[in-house]
Order: structure tokens, then C-alpha cells, then sequence
């Protein structure tokens, strides 16, 4: 099934190349003092129970400079003097014979070195005695703090330490910076390579949500479905999900980020996913709404075409120059006209858009939009100014609009008509010079297409 399914993909794109790696580094640095110490630790592995752990996903900031994935690493660069030159220093896991016996071969220091675009490697049981005389020849340190401890403890002591060298020549570190935001930038605009690899997992993606269609039957569960759609995940090569699932039915399709995925799904319901892949460190994020039955009802089909005009408004602002918040208003205004249409909203165009006494937030009570990358809700400030950022080329934003209408909320009082029934449609979009480029185009979202695969199989 899945490998029949597999022959419609692309092949693989190719590895991101270290000299792309290296000219993020010099990116970096060419917004840092010589005097500067940059420190970047990987996160610890977290623990399930006793010795069992989760899968390992380093920081996406890791994986940004480097490509490096194993646990126990610590990226500083430093600027020597002598040299005239950034230093790009990665600690990594020794080679240990018995450890790889039971968790795995490592690269150790010469792989490290080998194989990444580093300029040095060390033990990371060297960390402590050279991050030590590191800090000793710096001013400012900038450290996102809260990751390793040991790391933030050794960064405090060097700015609080007062010897002779410090009141002689005044060395070592007196301020430390959060890099977070600069690195947000940086990662904001994205790279051909990486768009290819975010279009691979929006292509399997997509694949995957087109099998969960054609492959559901009666009397699934919710589970069933999810199932289907992260085991392609897998099997297309993809480390897994970008984010937990969301695949609910009837009453659960209304709850935004319901997560138990354990319930039946009757025949006269809606179901509602919302998955996306992870590839290579990419995310996509995908969302689809369909009828069980194979068969939108009229109440689902007038609800399905408002979202599904008002995300393809959206997608149509997704343009450079734009602001930011420019698919959003133009997806609230389909949407709130839409209802308005249906007798649902009893208010003026205008009344039924206002944030706080228009009845489209009734509906409808999220964005339309986030930036993904590295993560499904991707780094980068949407209003770094006060106002609305631009969109520019290179930039890749969700757009999901969606319409909720839960019958279980005490909060509203909901038209019998549209009781239980949520839909959310959500694609993710390049914006381009030429105009948006959807990645996830190729998963099936037209209510013709839909009804013509929904329980066929392959």
C-alpha cells in the first residue's frame, strides 16, 4: 500500500551543503563584536520513564548552523585575533566502544571534523576547561540561557569574577545577550535548499492525508486515520511528525488542538486532521476537512465553501509587499460575509469583523496565519516595528482559516443546522517575486476531488 503510494513522490532533494552551513555562521558573525563570544549548547535528552527516552530532536537553531543532530553539543565561535578569522568550534560525544554497543555509532571528534563545517572539535568533557579560557578573552557573551545549566553557571562566574588580570587589563566577559532574535532573522528568509527540503515533507505530506482519504472505511476511529497518515510519515523517510496530530471527528473537529485521537467517527461526521511531516529538520503543516460518509451533507457543503474561498482570498494576499496580517483580513471578511449569507451572523459586514463585539469571533477565534521552517510555528517577530511586517520573498507562512461550530460550548448558542461541524483548510505558502507558491498544493482539498477518492483505496 505504502510503497505504491511512495512511487508518486519526487526523489529526495539533496542534503543541505556545508558551505551553505558556513555561510549562515558568517551571516552570524558579521553581526558580532571580535571581542564576542558566541555559545550555542544543544538540549539535553529528555526522559519518558526510567531509562527510556524520547526520540532526540536537537534545537532547530543547532540544526540551522551546523546540520549536526546528536545529543551532548555545544557550538561556540570566537574570533582569534591572530588568524583574523571566526573560529566555528563544535563539542561533541567521544567515540565510547561500549555506548555505541548499546545506543549507536558516534561521529566523535574526527567525524565531527570530518564531515561538518566546523573549524575545530573537541571532547565535550573538554567543555568546561576551554569555555573557561574562552570567557577570559571576551566582553560579551551571547547565550540563550536555561538550556544546560553548567553552561549558564560557568558564564555567571566568569562576569563575577574580579582577579588581577581583569583589574590589570580588564579582561573577561561583563554582559551576556539572548542570540534568539538574531537568529530569528536570519532563519525568517529561507534558502532554495531549504525550501526544497520543506517541499518534500509538504509533498509527502500531502500524500499522506490523500491516503488517509482514500484509505478510510466505516466504522474507523480516529486513531485508524492517524495511524495511516504518520506511518507514511515514516515509511517516506521523514524522522516522524512536525507536531502532534489532530484528527477529530463530529464535535471533536470544533476543539482547536484536541489531541486524545480515540474516538469513533460516525458516518453523518466530519473529520477534521491536521499533520504535518518532519524532514531532515523541515516542517509542514497541513489541515483537512472531509465528510466520513464520502458525501458532504448541504449544512457541511455550505460551511466547507465559505472556509475553502476564504483561504484561497487569503493565499491571494500571500504576495511581496504585503503586510503580514493581509491573508487574515481578507479571510475574516469571506468568512464573516459568508455566515452573514447563512442568516449566522445578524450584523453588517463591518460590525461582524470588529475584534471586540463582532460575532465572527464566535466562529472563528484564531489566525490565519504563522511562519513555519525548522518549526511548525517558525521564529520571526510578526510586528518588529509596531506595525505589520512586509512579506518578502523567501518567507513561508501557514494559511488556515477555519469555521467551529460545537454544539457543547455554553458560550454560544449554535444553529442546530451546522451543530458539531468544524472545518479548517490549511496550506502551506512560499512567497515568491512571481506570487505564492503553495507547497502543499498537491494535497486534495475541492470538495469534487475529495468526494471522488474518499474510501476508493489506491
Amino acid at each position: 500500500m505504502f510503497a505504491q503510494a511512495l512511487e508518486r513522490l519526487p526523489s529526495e532533494p539533496l542534503q543541505i551543503e556545508n558551505s551553505e552551513y558556513r555561510e549562515r555562521q558568517m551571516n552570524l558573525y558579521s553581526n558580532l563584536e571580535h571581542s564576542d563570544i558566541f555559545i550555542l549548547p544543544a538540549p539535553k535528552e529528555a526522559t519518558h520513564s526510567n531509562d527510556v527516552h524520547y526520540r532526540y530532536r536537537t534545537s532547530s537553531d543547532f540544526l540551522y548552523l551546523t546540520g549536526w543532530v546528536e545529543p551532548e553539543a555545544v557550538l561556540v565561535a570566537k574570533y582569534d585575533e591572530s588568524m583574523n578569522k571566526w573560529l566555528t568550534i563544535l563539542f561533541v560525544q567521544p567515540k565510547n566502544t561500549l555506548m555505541e554497543i548499546w545506543e549507536g555509532r558516534r561521529p566523535g571528534v574526527q567525524g565531527a571534523l570530518d564531515q561538518f563545517p566546523i573549524d575545530e572539535a573537541h571532547s565535550i568533557e573538554e567543555l568546561n576547561s576551554k569555555l573557561n579560557d574562552y570567557l577570559g578573552h571576551s566582553k560579551r557573551v551571547l547565550l540563550r540561557t536555561g538550556v544546560i545549566d553548567e553552561i549558564d553557571d560557568a558564564v555567571t562566574k566568569a562576569i563575577q569574577k574580579r582577579d588581577r588580570n581583569r583589574q590589570h587589563f580588564g579582561t573577561g566577559p561583563i554582559s551576556t545577550v539572548d542570540p534568539s532574535p538574531l537568529l530569528a532573522e536570519l532563519r525568517l528568509i529561507k534558502s532554495s535548499s531549504e525550501v526544497s527540503q520543506m517541499r518534500y515533507a509538504a509533498q509527502v505530506s500531502s500524500l499522506a492525508h490523500e491516503l488517509a482519504m482514500r484509505l478510510q472505511q466505516p466504522n474507523l476511529n480516529e486513531r485508524h486515520l492517524q495511524s495511516i497518515i504518520e506511518g507514511f510519515f515514516t515509511y517516506a523517510n521523514c524522522s516522524g511528525w512536525s507536531y502532534p496530530s489532530i484528527v477529530g471527528c463530529g464535535e471533536n473537529a470544533t476543539i482547536l488542538h484536541y489531541r486524545a485521537n480515540n474516538a469513533p467517527c460516525g458516518d453523518d461526521e466530519i473529520v477534521l486532521i491536521d499533520a504535518g511531516s518532519e524532514y531532515r529538520g523541515y516542517a509542514a503543516d497541513i489541515t483537512r476537512s472531509w465528510p466520513i460518509s464520502g458525501r458532504f451533507t448541504d449544512a457541511q457543503k455550505e460551511l466547507y465553501n465559505i472556509v475553502l474561498e476564504s483561504q484561497k482570498a487569503a493565499i491571494e494576499q500571500c504576495i511581496v509587499g504585503n503586510a503580514y496580517t493581509a491573508p487574515h483580513d481578507a479571510a475574516r471578511r469571506v468568512l464573516a460575509q459568508g455566515l452573514i449569507d447563512l442568516g449566522i451572523i445578524n450584523q453588517s459586514i463591518e460590525e461582524a469583523l470588529d475584534m471586540e463585539t463582532g460575532e465572527l469571533k464566535k466562529w472563528y477565534m484564531h489566525n490565519t496565519s504563522h511562519w513555519i521552517g525548522l518549526d511548525v510555528h517558525d521564529v520571526g517577530v510578526y510586528k518588529p516595528d509596531g506595525s505589520p511586517r512586509r512579506l518578502e520573498a523567501g518567507m513561508v507562512l501557514t494559511i488556515e482559516p477555519g469555521l467551529y461550530f460545537g454544539a457543547w460550548r455554553p458560550d454560544v448558542d449554535c444553529p442546530e443546522r451546522y451543530a458539531d461541524i468544524g472545518i479548517r483548510i490549511e496550506d502551506d505558502v512560499l512567497i515568491t517575486e512571481d506570487g505564492p507558491d503553495v507547497l502543499t498544493r498537491d494535497c486534495p482539498k475541492e470538495i469534487t476531488e475529495l468526494e471522488a477518492i474518499i474510501g476508493q483505496g489506491i
